[in-house]
């Protein structure tokens, strides 16, 4: 796929006379809005990322909280098993 601002320079290097000076300012307005846009929604998506990498870290903590709650309540569990004794 060719960039077509790009396209439209090689045009004017090739032959100055192809393009008049109004175009070129035009073509260079252009490209910047387009380097602007993609660069703002690269940096969303990066932002993307980072929230996800945030959720999963907070599950993967929140996963670990529970899997030690369980294990704290298997050994309690099992120590009433083996003491016929109730913790209140």
């Amino acid at each position: 796929m060719k960039n077509k601002y790009i396209e439209v320079v090689k045009k004017w290097l090739a032959d100055n006379d192809s393009v008049n000076l109004e175009n070129l300012v035009e073509n260079s307005n252009a490209a910047q809005k387009t380097y602007f846009a993609a660069f703002d929604a690269s940096e969303v998506a990066c932002e993307a990322a980072e929230a996800a990498a945030a959720a999963v870290a907070a599950a993967t903590a929140a996963l670990a909280a529970a899997d030690a709650d369980r294990d704290v309540a298997n050994w309690v569990e099992r120590y009433e098993e083996l003491t016929n004794d109730e913790i209140d």
